[in-house]
């Protein structure tokens, strides 16, 4: 795996780069509050398959850093950017796989530039609209911390709710097993971002339109894949966005929101499979 930043017509990325392209070129963009990490589970087995690929950091995530300003992360300016980056991989045509908030924003990124830098496209538990409401609650929540209260606070805020929420029941039936490690990279992580993109980020999945009669009329081979389980966007809604888009439709057994990362060697042999088959 190698790790640089790309460079761009629209600024470098941070990105993971694993693999020789043999078989094809993908580019893997992460959710909300997510990184290029959370792909790591991924790349060795689709290298191995055959598969170059490509996990970046957007802009204003993590180790690409962004400016100051809500107006750099409107869904199009995020859009234009995977554009940017898959025309900086070299290759004729991409797979683009987004991961929830990463998946509006690839969507958004195939309606901006139609089919044609396009292998396919994978939703990764990321539905057709805004998240379910209950989640826009709970993102509203975050948002409004963020505008008052620096990044370290609302850090120890979120832990805070996280123990409160999990009880000391469940705390006694689930033990929480962590790589050593994990704790200190998300912390540093969360400290990375740039605020301004979070908000508009959380402000994007509490508002987002249903654009799926718009994406389905743009002909580029199309997968959804989740977990059994999905808190933001709930399985019947990823089953029926399916349907509507005439896509593939996968879900990893095990799983909840992130395949990638809780199953990664079964959600890699399905992309392997997806690619493979188009």
């Amino acid at each position: 795996m190698r790790t640089y930043h790309l460079p761009t017509s629209r600024g470098s990325f941070a990105v993971l780069d694993a693999g020789d392209a043999r078989r094809g070129t993908a580019l893997l963009v992460p959710g909300f509050t997510g990184s290029k990490e959370d792909f790591n589970g991924l790349l060795g087995p689709l290298a191995k398959a055959g598969w170059r690929v490509v996990a970046v950091d957007g802009r204003g995530q993590y180790e690409t850093g962004g400016p100051r300003d809500e107006s750099a992360y409107t869904q199009r300016e995020l859009a234009a950017d995977v554009v940017a980056q898959a025309e900086a991989l070299g290759a004729d045509r991409v797979h683009l796989l987004g991961h929830s908030f990463g998946g509006l924003v690839s969507r958004a990124a195939v309606l901006l530039s139609g089919a044609g830098p396009w292998a396919s496209l994978t939703l990764m538990s990321s539905g057709p609209a805004a998240i379910e409401t209950s989640q826009q609650q709970r993102t509203k929540t975050l948002l409004d911390a963020l505008a008052v209260m620096d990044m370290e606070s609302v850090w120890q805020a979120m832990r805070e709710l996280d123990v409160q929420e999990a009880g000391p029941a469940a705390d006694a039936s689930r033990p929480r097993v962590e790589p050593p490690g994990l704790e200190e990279f998300l912390h540093r992580r969360w400290l990375s971002n740039v605020p301004e993109q979070l908000i508009a980020a959380g402000r994007q999945m509490t508002a987002e339109p249903d654009r799926v009669a718009e994406l389905a009329a743009v002909e580029v081979p199309k997968l959804v894949v989740s977990g059994e389980v999905d808190y933001a966007w709930p399985v019947p809604w990823l089953d029926e966005m399916a349907e509507r888009l005439g896509a593939r439709r996968e879900v990893v057994a095990g799983a909840e929101h992130s395949p990638n990362a809780e199953r990664p060697d079964a959600t890699a042999a399905v992309l392997d499979a997806f690619w493979g088959s188009v």
